[in-house]
């Protein structure tokens, strides 16, 4: 009844066909991202992130569904850590790599993982039955799809595959109408805190404007595109994505691309890169020329918060890791990715360790929850 085939190019499945199937303003899955990702040579077998999009066809050969899919010969850029698990097949002979990940490359940003006409749990089971025709074709070890949605681990937790429970730190906005209304709902001394961080900025003279993909322009992009290279050498490394990658979203993506740039006398400090959709604002890459006392908490937290507030978005992602946000109002919050073992051996064990990995997880969400800044009768908020 339906047939499910691949795809080696997103160039191949037109985004006439693929955005609506999808059917979100979720910035990561749009065909313009996904084909700045390809064509700029970011993402390709060279780079370990080799396309291998799966398609679900109806009778009438109509395509009905559409899911991001890679065949991956490491683990780098995935931001769910599973490098001992690697180890683990390799210490008794087995080849981990290649694998199959669903994921959005480079962007451990939760959201939607595929696109189809058909209900999520029917679909599920299509893709689920496409990934371990693939697997065995390919003889791939396993297949991963990362930062899922909820209602998606459970869906393929009922195929029976393995959840995994990761933490990030999110700001969720309850009706604020400005920074400082955001503020009041601190304790006093974490209050002055932020003010005095904040103060920091100013007293250096430092001044922040925002401006969207539309209207960024070619000396600006050229100074997002030196910040984001020194980011990454600076941790001796270079950046995963190509200029030709940002260069190709600042036109097909440009009105859910937003930069903020910080300034003084007349320089460009500083700048960070941020992408939205209609609920959420989502902080990606950011850099400076030099250090600054509280640059990157004003630039990449409080920059974003004032932003979300004004344009009533309802989170700010402000990305992967970091407990350090927790202070400035970030709540811990779940997420998630699926897992298919091919081995059954090495599957029961890597359910054993993500049951026990999520138990501790839990108890420190729990933790954390209790360091947050907010006034003890915001603590349920």
């Amino acid at each position: 009844m339906y047939q499910i085939r691949f795809c080696d190019s997103i160039a191949k499945i037109p985004a006439t066909i693929w955005d609506p199937l999808c059917n979100t303003d979720y910035p990561f899955i749009q065909h313009a991202f996904l084909l700045a990702l390809e064509e700029s040579g970011s993402v390709c077998a060279a780079t370990g992130w080799q396309p291998m999009h799966m398609q679900l066809l109806d009778e009438d050969q109509q395509l009905i569904g559409v899911m991001p899919l890679y065949l991956k010969n490491h683990s780098y850029g995935e931001y769910v850590f599973d490098w001992s698990w690697a180890d683990a097949w390799e210490r008794h002979g087995l080849n981990y790599y290649p694998k199959l990940v669903t994921a959005i490359p480079y962007t451990p940003a939760q959201g939607p993982r595929f696109g189809c006409r058909l209900p999520d749990n029917q679909a599920c089971q299509f893709f689920y039955a496409g990934i371990r025709q693939l697997s065995q074709q390919v003889e791939a070890s396993s297949w991963h799809g990362l930062f899922v949605p909820e209602s998606l681990r459970l869906h393929f937790s009922a195929q029976q595959c393995a959840t995994r429970m990761g933490l990030q730190y999110h700001w969720f906005n309850r009706g604020y109408t400005s920074f400082d209304d955001y503020l009041d709902h601190f304790s006093s001394r974490k209050r002055k805190n932020l003010r005095k961080e904040r103060q920091k900025i100013q007293d250096q003279g430092i001044a922040h404007h925002w401006i969207s993909g539309l209207e960024v322009s070619d000396e600006e992009m050229e100074h997002f595109w030196r910040f984001y290279q020194m980011t990454h050498l600076k941790r001796g490394r270079r950046g995963y994505l190509t200029r030709a990658f940002f260069e190709q979203l600042r036109h097909s993506l440009a009105e859910q691309m937003l930069f903020c740039f910080a300034r003084r006398d007349g320089h460009t400090l500083a700048g960070a890169l941020f992408f939205r959709d209609q609920t959420t604002l989502y902080g990606r890459y950011w850099g400076s020329v030099d250090e600054f006392d509280s640059l990157h908490f004003e630039t990449c937290y409080y920059q974003g918060i004032d932003y979300a507030i004004a344009a009533g978005l309802e989170r700010f992602d402000p990305g992967a890791q970091g407990e350090h946000k927790i202070a400035r109002g970030f709540e811990p919050v779940p997420t998630w990715s699926v897992h298919h073992i091919e081995h059954p051996e090495f599957s029961h064990a890597v359910t054993d360790f993500v049951t026990e990995e999520a138990a501790q997880l839990q108890q420190l969400q729990q933790q954390l929850r209790k360091s947050l800044p907010f006034r003890r009768h915001d603590d349920s908020a």
